[in-house]
């Protein structure tokens, strides 16, 4: 456009007559607009009043406010809510939810926020993965859903025993051990196991095997009568922590030392026994006394020990599901892309997956060692309501430490906001960047300035014309 189609908008004009400063001012006034990018329509003077800039002369793009929070990448699930797709929540039980049978109160707030109760009003998909076990999993869920005040679907949701679901048919007759009752033959039956064997039932068919454990009228009538004497077991399965260690450990003994796994056999090598596995290793866990309890790592590390001492130095080797058994992690990776999909619509992985735990040696060893060998990012965030004391040197060093869930769940969506609020930035400052080496007006054809000796400039009608703004 030419310059005198400018007046009218108090862009400073070039005519006959007009003084060498009052020129040389507006020159330098337009030259600086015209290499910075600014519009002729935003001088300080005219800024409030002046018109909608041209596709061709556009400003470029305003940086957002330091303090705006863009919210994460949303997905609409099947119920129309918003749910953030590029993150989730995994969460060790007691400890960080629960303590002694009783919900933490920050646990249920946590859930809260993860439901939609945040400033954004997204939900946040999220499992469960816990060392504990004893019951099927819908059980451990109806328990959780009343003690947490929400809904919980046991396809969100990892006992320790869950991953031995997958072994069902490997084997045969198994024995299984621990637990309240008949829960963990029922669980185990549940899982597909044809042949489940409890201790009860040995017990029950010769009394003499554990000479300081009786069976209740109740345990009698729930174990099974059988002849062992054409009975192989082919695998030994600690479901949850034993209720009576001594008979327990003397019945795993008695397999371990048999002759592949027939029972009131005994091998003379001690190396023909079956499998042995453990659900979890943890040696400690957080229970409802001021001090952690032990827990079913402490009886694996008894049955090893003991096994040693009996056979002269033969080492017995054990098998461990559970934290931070990297196998375990990749169960809960498959559960939550299930889970994800089904209840809300995800198709993809989620970027990060955030793990909150109170136990170092299982939780966060498990979450760093999954995340150094995982396509995505794993973030252990430790918890100090349980197992973990503050002030402590943890063995294994989480990501981040917290005092409590919620802590934990504010701290990842704050991380999740802030980083996504850099993203955005940095794609504005790359766009802007870009908007100003294409689109940067230029000054072309400009005249020769000629002066006079009266300190006047002096243009003629045609050099006038050949000043132009052109962009480009």
């Amino acid at each position: 456009m030419s310059l005198q189609h400018e007046s009218h908008h108090q862009v400073p004009s070039f005519h006959r007559g007009s003084f060498v400063d009052e020129l040389e001012s507006a020159r330098t006034d337009l030259t600086h607009r015209l290499l910075t990018g600014e519009s002729l329509a935003e001088s300080p003077s005219t800024s409030a009043s002046a018109p909608p800039l041209s596709p061709s002369h556009s400003a470029a793009p305003s940086t957002p406010p330091s303090g705006a929070v863009s919210p994460p990448e949303l997905t609409t699930a099947r119920d129309g809510d918003l749910v953030a797709d590029s993150f989730a929540f995994a969460f060790d039980i007691d400890g960080v939810l629960i303590r002694g049978g009783r919900p933490i109160p920050e646990a249920i707030e946590a859930m809260k926020v993860l439901n939609g109760e945040n400033e954004y009003g997204i939900k946040i998909p999220y499992i469960f993965l816990t060392n504990g076990g004893g019951k099927s999993e819908a059980e451990r869920c109806g328990d959780l859903s009343r003690q947490l005040e929400i809904n919980i679907s046991p396809a969100q949701f990892i006992c320790g025993h869950t991953p031995m679901s997958e072994m069902a048919t490997k084997y045969g007759t198994v024995l299984v051990v621990g637990g309240e009752g008949e829960k963990c033959r029922q669980v185990a039956e549940s899982y597909g196991f044809t042949d489940v064997v409890t201790p009860g039932d040995i017990i029950k068919n010769n009394s003499a095997t554990t000479p300081f454990r009786k069976l209740t009228a109740e345990e009698l009538a729930n174990s099974k009568e059988r002849d062992f004497s054409n009975v192989t077991i082919e695998a030994v399965f600690v479901f949850a922590d034993s209720r009576d260690w001594a008979g327990d450990l003397q019945i795993i003994l008695d397999i371990a030392m048999s002759k592949g796994g027939r029972v009131g056999t005994r091998s003379e090598t001690f190396e023909e026994g079956p499998p042995i596995y453990f659900s979890h290793s943890d040696v400690l866990w957080s229970a409802a006394h001021d001090d952690p309890r032990l827990g079913m790592g402490a009886l694996r590390g008894i049955v090893e020990y003991t096994f040693k001492e009996i056979t002269k130095g033969k080492t017995l080797t054990t098998h461990a599901f559970g934290k931070p058994q990297i196998g375990t992690f990749e169960f809960a990776t498959r559960l939550l892309k299930r889970w994800r999909k089904n209840a809300h619509n995800l198709d993809s992985p989620p970027e990060t997956v955030y793990f909150v735990g109170d136990t170092p040696e299982s939780d966060i060893r498990g979450t760093n060692d999954f995340n150094a060998k995982a396509e995505n990012d794993w973030y252990s965030i430790l918890v100090e309501t349980g197992v973990y004391q503050q002030g402590t040197i943890p063995t294994y060093k989480p990501r981040s430490t917290v005092t409590t869930v919620l802590d934990a769940v504010n701290f990842g969506l704050r991380r999740e906001m802030e980083r996504r609020q850099q993203k955005k930035l940095s794609a504005t400052n790359l766009v802007a960047a870009d908007h100003g080496r294409t689109n940067r007006p230029k000054l072309t054809n400009v005249p020769r300035w000629l002066l006079d000796s009266t300190d006047c400039a002096v243009l003629s009608p045609s050099e006038e014309r050949a000043l132009e703004l052109v962009a480009h």
